[in-house]
Parts: structure tokens; C-alpha cells; sequence
């Protein structure tokens, strides 16, 4: 088998992904022969990051089209689809990347609507999108849908609780639809990466004592980079991760 990372011909959505992992998997998949859905929520952030990719990419490989869409509203999220379909035709890979993390501290002085924030951005706005996407996925017999998940998902945490309840309710999510959806070839995996230099995380990384402490344990002693995500949703977008379905991959240094 040759060429078993290139995606030609293949229309990607990547939600969340003006920046971070979100940019760095819309990238390399165009970098790889995409046709790639950059979406935030601000029009003039989707606009520019479209633009750079399709100058770094150049012609005759992927290309990027730019589609703002608050996760949090599910009409958004069917224009998101809705427009995908309209602009580049059916759609064959979906990553969920958006995500959010309003509070930080004790579960048991969460309140309310942080929790509730929390559960219906980082898990139900997924389920959503991949209901929406599925359909056609189906008729097509051929499909990918990758979520970003975090490997807070795996183990307790006294200050990030109901981020890291999100994160494993979206790990089953990946293994629910690989289940149910593999004899339509529909593959379905979580990517859990560790500490990451986003913004998102820059609480974790921004002090130099704080990274020391986080990076402590990991094998490789540092910090990861967004750069390092993109080619893992390659991998798992193409032919190369053809027989890989309803896994968590674990990308954070050896922690």
C-alpha cells in the first residue's frame, strides 16, 4: 500500500480550530491532501487562519474553507454541516476539538452553570455533530469521526473535575459510535493529549515552577506542542489507521 497518510479527495470538519491542536490537525490534514472546514466562533479569526493555511499549503494539494460556528447552538452546528455539504459536498471526516473550561477549583463549589457549560460544550455539542454527520457518513459507507479528548479523562483530579468528567464521557462517546457504527466502515477514536503549549492550558505552562512540577513526571521531560497532534489525526484519518477503531490514543511524553 502506498501513499497511506494521504487524504486527497477527502472534506474534513475541525471544529475549534483557529489555534492550538484544533489549527495544528487542520493544517497537516490539508497539508495531506484535504479539503478542510476551519470553525470558530468568530468570522474574522475562521476567515485568516483559512487564508494562511491555503498560502502554506499551496496549490495542487488540501485547501481550507473557513465557517464560524458556535458549538454551543445546535442551529450553528447544522449550518456548520448544512454549509459544509453546500461548499465542498459530503462530508468524510468530523473532529470535535472544541471545548471549554470555565472554572477550575473544588467540584464541590462548582456552580451550576459552570457544570452545566462544561458537559453541554465539551460532550453534548458532540453528540450533536456527530448525529448530524452520521446520516450521511452511512449512506456514503465510509467515515472518521475523531474527538479531542484530554488524558484528564483517565485519572481524578481535585481542581479540574468536571473538565476531566467531560473528557472521559467523550472517550465512551468515541467508543459508543465505533461500536454501533463500525459495520457501516464508520472508524470512531479519541486523541487524550497531556500538557500541551496552548492557550487554552496556559495556566499549566505560563509559570516556569508550575511546568517544572507538571512535567516532573513525564518521560520525556517537557512539554508537548501543538505541531505534535496534527499528524496523530492524520494517522488515524487515513488509510494508515485503517484498522483502528473505539481506542484512545494517549499523546502527553510518557507521563
Amino acid at each position: 500500500m502506498q501513499d497511506l497518510f494521504d487524504l486527497s479527495g477527502k472534506v474534513a470538519i475541525v471544529t475549534g480550530s483557529t489555534k492550538g491542536i484544533g489549527r495544528s490537525i487542520a493544517e497537516q490534514m490539508a497539508f495531506h491532501g484535504a479539503k478542510v472546514v476551519v470553525s470558530s466562533r468568530k468570522e474574522d479569526a475562521v476567515q485568516t487562519v483559512a487564508s494562511e493555511i491555503n498560502q502554506a499549503v499551496g496549490e495542487g494539494r488540501g485547501s481550507a474553507v473557513p465557517i464560524a460556528c458556535h458549538i454551543g447552538y445546535k442551529e450553528q452546528l447544522q449550518n456548520l454541516v448544512d454549509e459544509t455539504n453546500r461548499q465542498l459536498g459530503k462530508i468524510d471526516i468530523l473532529v470535535c476539538n472544541a471545548a471549554v473550561n470555565p472554572y477550575y477549583g473544588s467540584m464541590s463549589e462548582i456552580p451550576d452553570s459552570a457544570f452545566e457549560k462544561i458537559l453541554d460544550s465539551n460532550v453534548k455539542s458532540n453528540h450533536w455533530l456527530c448525529q448530524m454527520v452520521l446520516p450521511q457518513m452511512i449512506e456514503q459507507k465510509d467515515g472518521v469521526i475523531l474527538i479531542v479528548s484530554s488524558v484528564g479523562g483517565l485519572h481524578g483530579s481535585a481542581v479540574l473535575g468536571t473538565y476531566a468528567i467531560s473528557k472521559a464521557a467523550d472517550m465512551q462517546l468515541a467508543r459508543n459510535i465505533a461500536a454501533e457504527y463500525g459495520p457501516h466502515n464508520i472508524r470512531s477514536n479519541a486523541i487524550a493529549p497531556g500538557l500541551i503549549r496552548t492557550d487554552f492550558a496556559k495556566a499549566l505552562w505560563e509559570n516556569p515552577e508550575t511546568l517544572k512540577v507538571t512535567t516532573a513526571n513525564a518521560s520525556l521531560r517537557r512539554i508537548g506542542e501543538p505541531e505534535e497532534i496534527g499528524g496523530v489525526a492524520v494517522f488515524l484519518a487515513s488509510a494508515a489507521g485503517s484498522f483502528m477503531t473505539g481506542q484512545t490514543v494517549v499523546i502527553d511524553g510518557g507521563r
